[in-house]
C-alpha cells in the first residue's frame, strides 16, 4: 500500500539587515586590527632587507679593498678628496614621503653631489651603463683590473622614464635601498683609517655631550665636541634613510627622523 507523503515546506536561510550589517562591522575591526600588524611586519621586512643589503656592500668593498690596495671609487672622487684632504660621500637627491622638503646628501668637504653608481660599477665590473652604453668610471675595466664582480646585487631595469625609483640596481647604476631611495657610502680617502660621512661628522648629528663621544660608537679627537670630526674607525661606512626615508644634519642620531636611519657601523 502506498502512503503519500506530503511535501514539506523548504526553509529559507537569509541574512537580516541588522546581521548583515554585524558582520560588516566585524570584518571593519578585524581589518583595523591587523592592517597595522601587517604594515609593521612590512616594515621590519625592509629594514632586514636594507641591513642584509648593506652588509654585503660592506663586503663586497673589503674584498676590493683587499685585493686592490684602494677603495672603489672614481677618478674624479680621488682628485676632489686628494684636493680637500678629507674623506668623500657618496650621497644623492631625496624626497621624503608626506610632503617633506627634498633634500641632498653631498660630499661635505667639496660639496659635490653623487650617488654610488661609481661605486657600483666598479664592484660589479660594469663598463657601460645598461641601456644607454655610454662609459661608467669603470670602462675598460680601469677601476676592476681582475674583472671581478665583487658584489651580486639585483638589476632592477629601473630607469628616469618610470617614474618613482625602486629599490635594486637601476640603469643609472645606483643601489637602491628597499624603499627605493640610494644607498650613501662614505670613503676613508685619506687613508687615515677613520672614516668621516657627511652626516654623521657632524656634532650637531652625533656629539653625546661629553669628551668626544659620538653616538653608534662614533668618536672625535676634538673633546669638545664642538668641531664636525665625528668620525668611523674604519675605512668606510654604508647606511640607508630607513623606513621613513627622511634624515636631519641637525637632529641627534638616536632621534627624531635619524632614529631609524639603518647602518653599517650600529
Amino acid at each position: 500500500m502506498k502512503h503519500s507523503t506530503a511535501s514539506q515546506p523548504v526553509k529559507s536561510v537569509a541574512f537580516t539587515l541588522i546581521e548583515l550589517l554585524v558582520v560588516i562591522a566585524i570584518i571593519g575591526v578585524l581589518a583595523a586590527m591587523i592592517l597595522p600588524v601587517l604594515g609593521h611586519v612590512k616594515d621590519k621586512a625592509n629594514e632586514n632587507k636594507a641591513r642584509t643589503e648593506i652588509t654585503m656592500i660592506g663586503q663586497a668593498i673589503q674584498s676590493y679593498y683587499a685585493d686592490n690596495s684602494r677603495y672603489p671609487v672614481s677618478s674624479p672622487v680621488m682628485t676632489a678628496a686628494a684636493n680637500f684632504k678629507d674623506d668623500f660621500t657618496y650621497g644623492g637627491t631625496f624626497t621624503p614621503p608626506g610632503g617633506a622638503a627634498q633634500f641632498d646628501v653631498r660630499d661635505f668637504a667639496s660639496n659635490t653631489l653623487r650617488t654610488n653608481d661609481d661605486v657600483i660599477a666598479i664592484l660589479m665590473d660594469i663598463p657601460t651603463y645598461p641601456g644607454s652604453g655610454l662609459p661608467t668610471c669603470n670602462t675598460n675595466h680601469a677601476k676592476n683590473p681582475k674583472q671581478i664582480k665583487y658584489l651580486n646585487a639585483k638589476m632592477s631595469g629601473w630607469d628616469s622614464t618610470q617614474g618613482k625609483a625602486v629599490a635594486g640596481v637601476g640603469n643609472d647604476l645606483v643601489y637602491r635601498d628597499p624603499w627605493g631611495n640610494p644607498y650613501i657610502i662614505s670613503f676613508d680617502l685619506n687613508y687615515d683609517e677613520k672614516c668621516r660621512d657627511s652626516v654623521y661628522r657632524r656634532s650637531a648629528v652625533s656629539f653625546q655631550g661629553t669628551a668626544g663621544a659620538g653616538f653608534n660608537g662614533l668618536s672625535s679627537l676634538d673633546t669638545s665636541g664642538a668641531s664636525d670630526t665625528f668620525e668611523h674607525n674604519g675605512g668606510f661606512m654604508v647606511w640607508s634613510l630607513g623606513i621613513d626615508q627622511n634624515m636631519s644634519s641637525t637632529a641627534k642620531a638616536i632621534a627624531g627622523v635619524n632614529k631609524d636611519n639603518v647602518l653599517s657601523w650600529k
